[in-house]
């Protein structure tokens, strides 16, 4: 391969440092090879929370672009807000856990979790504001340029107000519970992510004044159609339905204020996985208590009278921290429903329908070959979502359940959909007698209630059901095949960077590798029973798996390229992940920058190393992409003195993921995949339209085209090539 193509992507003005090839190592630069201390400086690394809010920042752009059609920015308002939720839950929660402990630990940046804290809350405060600018100034008046109208109650006209009241009469009035606090009534738990409205109320006989909650069903549309024809849409908030219609809760008594409140709640919950007897209920016992955790963050309409404000604040048990006022609607999160109404496809990106992988397509009047004869022809790769998850992934689970000659199957599930395709498969496959095994991690957070149910329904029908390993996540993403074939026992593999999720598959950005590689099956197979058994000296041949040696091997091989660029060889890393946060690892390519190797790193979201900083980082470049799909793939590439190792699998560069879960990355040896490759990191480097560059301070700045170039856009190039089958096409030799 040429390493011209990989020497320096076009990014505007930045990149473009000559790469210093014989600069002189600082003796300062500490690194370790094990993971036993840290002793960084902490002007080397950015704040992980801050980096994350950078990130969501770059996803709320996606709404204010007005290049993005109309809905998808609507819909990418409410991946904003729901992207909020989760990190109030966890990440929040963990610095709120840490601060009520007393601990006197710092971050890598040296800063204690309150001030953490109030920096959180600064820019949040900040992007909120952005973003409801955003939906009430500039979307709301676009989608009624194009009939689709938002109205208050008293806004509506006569034939709309008597649809919305009978709505409430029929679908609400009978599911709404006001609930009043007095001494017979405490106040009520109020459960996470739930709306609610505070209510005063005064009593006409003693002029006493009372509180009373009601909650705003989740179960019912958040925008509520007033009236709709073919031309235009009218839509009422349900909150203010509710509120126009909440005298009819309390005859008798008049409601002198009511306004609506929102908790979030902690998610980050310690658990004693070594104790506990069983894991399956550990993790129902979280689950309960989650609902009524710490409350994280108290939202609540800024016209709420104060003497309400702080009957809630007592209650919530919360601060002014974590207290935000909201003009208007609270919570936005549900903004991405309003992508699914019907019509208006100009104001959508034009549908993408993943496509068959070519080695699927045979001549219309032959049979298709079956997907084991086609493996056995070579090793190829699927890349979602421009290829069809369905036909490829899919097609191999159950094309192997319905095999007579399939033995066993096995698999990893970390996170799948709620009615899935695979996981019916693999039932089948077990009731027809075949050993089927599946390794189900309880502990995927938000997912934990799907997984329980997947694994009770799966161990009904008779499949091997195990939780893993004790304190360790599972976030590997493979299955293995065995099949008797000629007198022999054959064994087939995926191995892939993205969950057995057909959902997601259409929507995030992975890629799979099918294989029937001796060693890299028989490396899965030991891997499964790792899991399953006991081997706590378990080696293998190909794979790089963590805990146990998957950091000591990325550590060498960035070493291997350190000493290539000593001994005046050109070296080169490219690394494509979601988050870039381990210290160590940090180290390491900070030590191979100091010595000229030429590094980009492409970085969906957290990114802890600091780019282009003199006598440190110069030759590190740091890319983000931001469209329609999300970037969710992990693909490293080193040069290695021109052999060209190109790697896929679930881990990023994370201590998470290099020290706490069990993760499997497998190379990738065809000629023809690592062409593919080759021109999948070049589509990345030229795009001008999605793509990002992260700045030495831990800000972004777009990249953007100038006058004598094209747009390009990664996402669209993709989509274009695949549709065209042009050469490199992922196919093996």
């Amino acid at each position: 391969m040429s390493h011209q193509k990989f020497k320096q992507p076009a990014s505007n003005d930045f990149g473009k440092q000559p790469v210093a090839r014989h600069r002189i190592e600082r003796s300062s630069l500490v690194f370790e090879y094990k993971f036993v201390r840290v002793d960084p400086n902490p002007d080397w690394y950015n704040n992980y929370e801050l980096s994350w809010l950078k990130f969501n920042y770059r996803v709320l752009n996606e709404a204010v672009d007005d290049k993005t059609p109309l809905l998808e920015r609507v819909k990418f308002i409410g991946i904003v807000g729901s992207n909020l939720d989760e990190f109030f839950q966890k990440r929040v929660g963990g610095l709120k856990r840490q601060l009520q402990s007393g601990t006197s630990s710092l971050s890598l940046d040296g800063r204690t979790p309150l001030q953490q804290l109030k920096l959180i809350r600064s820019e949040v405060q900040d992007m909120i504001a952005l973003l409801r600018s955003t939906f009430f100034d500039k979307l709301v008046p676009e989608l009624a340029k194009n009939s689709i109208y938002f109205k208050n109650y008293d806004e509506l006209n006569e034939e709309q107000l008597q649809h919305v009241d009978q709505y409430f009469d029929k679908q609400l009035y009978p599911i709404l519970t006001p609930l009043v606090v007095d001494q017979s009534h405490p106040f009520p738990l109020i459960s996470n992510k739930s709306r609610s409205f505070a209510i005063e109320l005064n009593d006409p006989i003693t002029s006493e004044s009372l509180f009373a909650r009601v909650k705003i069903p989740a179960n019912r549309p958040r925008w509520v159609t007033a009236s709709k024809n073919e031309k235009e849409i009218t839509l009422i908030l349900i909150d203010d339905l509710i509120k126009a219609k909440i005298w009819k809760l309390f005859p008798g008594a008049e409601v002198k204020s009511a306004n609506v409140f929102r908790v979030t709640r902690n998610a980050d919950i310690e658990r004693n996985e070594e104790e506990a007897e069983d894991l399956l209920e550990l993790i129902e016992e979280e689950l309960r208590e989650r609902r009524f955790a710490e409350v994280v963050r108290l939202e609540i309409d800024a016209e709420t009278p104060n003497h309400i404000k702080k009957i809630l604040m007592d209650k919530m048990e919360v601060g002014p921290i974590d207290v935000f006022h909201i003009t208007g609607p609270i919570g936005l999160a549900d903004a991405v429903n309003l992508y699914k109404i019907k019509g208006h496809k100009n104001l959508k990106f034009k549908k993408w329908i993943p496509t068959l992988h070519p080695v699927f397509k045979h001549p219309i009047d032959e049979a298709p070959s079956d997907i084991f004869s086609i493996i056995r022809q070579g090793d190829f790769m699927v890349h979602h979502p421009y290829h069809s998850f369905a036909s490829s992934v899919q097609r191999f689970v159950e094309d192997a359940a319905a095999d007579p000659n399939v033995l066993a199957i096995k698999q990893t599930l970390y996170r799948t959909s709620k009615d899935s395709a695979l996981m019916h498969a693999l039932m089948r496959a077990a009731e027809d007698g075949k050993q089927v095994a599946v390794l189900v991690e309880l502990k995927a957070r938000f997912d934990e209630e799907r997984n329980i149910e997947w694994a009770q329904k799966l161990e009904k029908a008779g499949v091997h059901v195990a939780y893993g390993i004790a304190g360790l996540k599972i976030h590997s993403k493979m299955t293995v095949v065995v099949k008797e074939e000629e007198e022999q026992i054959r064994r087939y593999v995926h191995l892939g960077t993205g969950n057995y999720h057909p959902d997601t598959a259409q929507l995030y950005e992975d890629v799979g590798l099918f294989t029937c590689d001796e060693e890299i099956c028989a490396d899965v197979s030991d891997l499964f029973n790792y899991l399953t058994g006991f081997a706590p000296a378990q080696q293998y041949r190909k794979l790089m798996v963590a805990p146990h040696y998957l950091r000591d091997q990325i550590t060498e091989l960035i070493q291997k390229e350190i000493q290539f660029a000593k001994s005046g060889k050109p070296g080169r890393i490219i690394m494509k992940m979601n988050n870039l946060e381990d210290p160590l690892i940090i180290q390491a390519l900070y030590e191979a920058s100091n010595v000229g190797v030429g590094i980009d790193c492409i970085v969906r979201s957290v990114c802890r190393l600091k780019p282009g900083i003199v006598g440190l980082s110069e030759n590190i470049r740091i890319h983000s992409v931001v469209g329609r799909f999300l970037e969710h793939s992990r693909l490293y590439y080193f040069s290695h003195g021109d052999e060209d190792l190109y790697f896929i699998g679930s881990a990023d560069m994370m201590h998470r993921n290099l020290d706490a879960r069990v993760e499997a990355i497998t190379p990738v040896h065809s000629t023809k995949l690592k062409k593919y490759f080759e021109y999948l990191f070049e589509a990345y480097f030229q795009d001008n339209m999605q793509r990002w560059m992260i700045t030495k301070d831990g800000d972004h700045v777009k990249v953007r085209t100038k006058n004598s170039q094209n747009a390009v856009s990664v996402h669209e190039s993709l989509m274009q090539h695949i549709l065209e089958n042009r050469e490199p096409i992922p196919v093996s030799v």
